[in-house]
C-alpha cells in the first residue's frame, strides 16, 4: 500500500504574502498544484498545506458557512515533528523573524521540546522534537 498522503486546506488573505512567509522558513511550493488563488505548500513527501485564497476556500465549504477568523478563535493546530531541539529552534526563530507571532511559551519536558508560533494569518503552528528513545516506549 503507498503512504498516506495529507493536504491541509488553509484558507489566507494574502496568498503571495503568506508564500513569501513559508518560503522564509525553508519550504518550497509545488507549481503544479499551485495558482493564483492555492499555493501547494511542500512540508514533506507525504504532508502539504493547500494555502489558499479566502474566495478559493470558500468553494470547498459547506454552503453558509463562514471562514474562521484564525486571529480571533482556534480552527485547528497544525502540529509538525523536527529531527533535533536545534530544528525546532531554528524553524520558530525564522517563524518570528518572518513575521510570526508567538502562540504560547516554549515547552521543554527534557525527553520532549516544542514551541509554537502563528502564521500571517492567525493559524497555529506547533513545531516539536522527541527524544527517540522515549517514543519507543
Amino acid at each position: 500500500m503507498a503512504p498516506q498522503m495529507i493536504f491541509v486546506n488553509l484558507p489566507v488573505k494574502d496568498l503571495d504574502a503568506s508564500k513569501a512567509f513559508f518560503e522564509k522558513l525553508g519550504y518550497s511550493f509545488n507549481p503544479q498544484f499551485s495558482d493564483d488563488t492555492a499555493g501547494c505548500l511542500v512540508i514533506s513527501d507525504t504532508i502539504f498545506a493547500m494555502l489558499l485564497t479566502e474566495e478559493k476556500f470558500k468553494t470547498f465549504t459547506a454552503p453558509g458557512k463562514e471562514i474562521s477568523d484564525a486571529t480571533k478563535a482556534t480552527e485547528v493546530l497544525v502540529t509538525l515533528s523536527a529531527e533535533s531541539r536545534e530544528k525546532v529552534d531554528e524553524l520558530a526563530d525564522a517563524a518570528l523573524a518572518a513575521g510570526a507571532g508567538p502562540a504560547k511559551e516554549p515547552m521543554d519536558m527534557g525527553f520532549m521540546y516544542g514551541r509554537s508560533f502563528t502564521d500571517l494569518d492567525g493559524h497555529h503552528w506547533e513545531l516539536f522534537w522527541m527524544d527517540p528513545a522515549a517514543a519507543q516506549g
